[in-house]
């Protein structure tokens, strides 16, 4: 089973950047697929962004699309995302998550086995 620690996040000014990162340990924490998500309070989970397992394919929700960047380091089992132009509409509480979804289902937070800690992201002047 694999174990996902975050680090990172804070507060920012609109416009500023941030960036969180997740750090997988345990038994084959290569060969999942990792996403984020994140929860504003009062609303559901949203996919934010996934790469898969080789780090070639990443994908993007529309609304973080240009903005957000997906990375992963196999060498060191961590995944970090970079966040810039931010808004005050992308604060939220950033969760990562590693499974095995198919590409119709990776979206779904229901595909992921594992979740981080979450870490809170503020957008705010």
């Amino acid at each position: 089973q694999v174990q996902l620690v975050q680090s990172g996040g804070g507060s920012v000014e609109p416009g500023g950047s941030l960036s969180v990162s997740c750090v997988a340990s345990g038994a084959s924490a290569r060969s999942y697929t990792m996403a984020w998500f994140r929860q504003a309070p009062g609303k559901e989970r949203e996919f934010v962004a996934a790469i898969r397992q080789s780090g070639s394919n990443t994908f993007y929700s529309s609304s973080v699309k240009g903005r957000f960047t997906i990375s992963r380091d196999n060498a060191r089992n961590t995944v970090a995302l970079e966040m810039t132009s931010l808004k005050p509409e992308d604060t939220a509480v950033y969760s990562c998550g590693a499974g095995r979804p198919v590409l119709s289902a990776i979206t779904s937070a229901d595909m992921y086995y594992t979740w981080g800690q979450g870490t809170q992201v503020t957008v705010s002047s």
